[in-house]
């Protein structure tokens, strides 16, 4: 896959030398309410998976892109999941690694970037995500990405002894 190009960051395929990056990730217990991950991933799953990046959208149902300055620095994922060809949707979710890296409009463009690259390549109809709904900073990002709240799921996530509500946002994409 050629890079996606925007201008701060990049976004780009996985590599085997990523290996660290999304271990690292993957087990950071922090980031684990948002992936939905309650255990840890082995190096050895990690390495598998990667070995498998090179696959298809169209084969595995997903693509995950790692968000890089333009330094080539690694300081995020943006993925889409849930592919679906035939009703020309998918899901989206994006992770920022570092405190130190957020708020600095990263995500915002790789949010754009991919965007982009979904209605022009992929020839998507509509993306969606879930946020919880305490994850107002997540919320204003999709938000100001034109994707609508359409429903709040209640009680969804059970999260550290208590229910969370979680929101699904939509974007049609014109």
């Amino acid at each position: 896959m050629i890079n996606i190009k925007g201008k701060h960051i990049y976004l780009r395929a996985l590599e085997p030398e990523d290996l660290d990056f999304i271990y690292a990730i993957e087990n950071d217990q922090s980031v684990w309410e948002i992936s939905n991950t309650i255990t840890p991933y082995s190096r050895f799953l990690i390495k598998k998976y990667l070995d498998n990046a090179h696959k298809d959208i169209f084969e595995v149902k997903q693509l995950r892109l790692v968000i890089c300055t333009m330094e080539d620095e690694a300081i995020g994922l943006i993925d889409l999941f849930d592919f679906d060809f035939k009703n020309k949707r998918a899901g989206i979710g994006v992770l920022i690694k570092e405190e130190a890296h957020r708020q600095k409009g990263f995500s915002k463009e790789a949010l754009k970037l991919l965007i982009d690259y979904c209605l022009h390549h992929l020839g998507l109809h509509q993306l969606y995500c879930n946020i919880s709904e305490d994850n107002k900073r997540s919320l204003k990002l999709f938000q100001n990405h034109s994707f609508e709240i359409v429903g709040l799921k209640k009680d969804w996530n059970y999260i550290n002894g208590s229910f969370k509500n979680e929101y699904l946002l939509q974007r049609i994409l014109k």
